[in-house]
């Protein structure tokens, strides 16, 4: 039985977070007898474009006992993407050599295969990243992570921007406006017309804050909160209650949102961390979801 490995927040309150990319986070299986292989042979054997018939054929040869419910060997540089169930692994060309873990696409900086998990089972990754190996290949300190759900009962509404049109899928968000991700998921749930509720929280530091401030003391808040993430430059405006903003801080660390954007479901507190496209965010939203 193939078990996706899980990832946990590499986030820190007040400086910038990346995947820390691990040798021990994917793991490589040899589904045929050989040795003698390494990096230069992996990426050999991936150099053409893969027959998904012929990968499946390797598949069912290899793996009879597994069930393929889908493989799809486009845009993964000559891996194929093999869905059995709810469970994701990946293979070469030759389906000779099997890959357990994550796919980072390091340009996007996005995690594709939490995004095809969700995809798969909506609720899979409500729970938020886990414990992973770290670059040395020993295990980092444990974070704590966001719970699988959190009741947002007690957050005063002077601590939101809302956008989006009125009768969209209601979504609340905690973000940072320096922070790309944000930029990027704000992006999506304009595609689909998402009613969002923005909560700021200081993520990268006194500036952020300072930005988080001069958007909710705008006379149009919803305008300067696409200006900020536009990188416009942001006007004083008057002082205002900023109490709110105070409030989303201590919310979010107190139920471990140690990174951004975190993504909470209105309707029954479900959380899902990090950056998703829209297909994606529309099946999260979505009414016909269970809501636990």
């Amino acid at each position: 039985m193939i078990e996706e490995l899980k990832e946990r927040p590499h986030s820190t309150w007040g400086r910038r977070r990346w995947p820390k990319l691990a040798l021990g986070a994917v793991a490589l299986v040899a589904l045929s007898a050989g040795t003698g292989w390494g990096a230069a042979h992996f990426a050999a054997q991936n150099s053409g474009s893969p027959d998904v018939a012929k990968v499946r054929a390797a598949l069912k040869l290899r793996l009879p006992k597994t069930p393929i419910d889908a493989i799809d060997c486009k845009g993964l540089g000559g891996l194929c993407e093999v869905a059995s169930k709810t469970t994701l692994f990946y293979v070469d060309a030759r389906a000779k050599y099997l890959v357990i873990g994550r796919i980072y696409d390091m340009e996007a900086r996005q995690d594709l295969t939490a995004a095809r998990l969700l995809a798969l089972n909506p609720d899979l990754l409500a729970a938020g990243a886990a414990r992973r190996a770290g670059s040395d290949g020993e295990a980092e300190p444990q974070q704590q992570s966001a719970p699988q759900k959190v009741s947002l009962n007690g957050l005063p509404a002077n601590g939101a921007i809302t956008w989006g049109p009125m009768n969209g899928p209601k979504v609340v968000v905690f973000s940072d406006f320096h922070c790309s991700y944000c930029k990027r998921l704000s992006g999506e749930l304009k595609a689909i017309g998402a009613r969002v509720e923005e909560r700021p929280i200081s993520i990268f530091g006194a500036e952020a804050r300072k930005d988080s401030e001069r958007v909710l003391c705008s006379p149009n808040p919803e305008t300067s909160l696409h200006a900020a993430y536009s990188g416009l430059a942001l006007a004083n405006p008057k002082p205002c209650d900023i109490r709110g903003l105070d409030a989303n801080e201590a919310f979010a660390k107190a139920h471990g949102f140690n990174g951004t954007p975190v993504i909470v479901r209105p309707s029954d507190g479900a959380v899902l961390e990090g950056y998703h496209d829209a297909a994606t965010l529309r099946a999260f939203l979505s009414p016909t979801q269970p809501q636990g």
